[in-house]
């Protein structure tokens, strides 16, 4: 058996959508094969209008300790250079290359910062929360 979260991880789709569609809490490996074989008509269509620009889950891990998880992609993130838990310290963090500077992002996943390593031409102004 595999909870509805799990099946909505295999199916590629909001975990929301899986419980208005009446996925059931638990669900065995031969229903969930079914339902990637045999669509219905609402998971063909959630398919079809991927865009594909960004994906619905995404695995998160820490370059520190490895710990893993897996979460939907806000729309704000921007691409990381790495993640770590928020619980690191910054001498545990891999190196910033010269003329590079770090931007951090809290709130990613349950317990990660992402960081941001762009070119010092690239970096935001002082004052817009985004600067190191």
């Amino acid at each position: 058996m595999i909870t509805r979260r799990q099946a909505a991880l295999a199916l590629d789709i909001p975990l929301e959508m899986a419980t208005r569609h009446g996925i059931p809490a638990r669900l065995s490996e031969e229903e969930l094969e079914d339902l990637k074989a045999n669509p219905p008509k609402w998971l063909a269509q959630s398919r079809a209008n991927r865009t594909g620009k960004r994906p619905v889950w995404v695995e998160l891990e820490c370059t520190v300790c490895g710990y893993r998880e897996t979460a939907r992609p806000k729309k704000w993130w921007p691409e990381f250079a790495f993640l770590a838990c928020a619980d690191h310290a910054s001498s545990d963090l891999p190196p910033l290359e010269a003329g590079r500077v770090r931007g951090e992002y809290d709130g990613i996943g349950t317990r990660f910062i992402g960081y941001v390593d762009v070119p010092v031409s690239e970096a935001p102004a002082p004052g817009t929360g985004q600067d190191n």
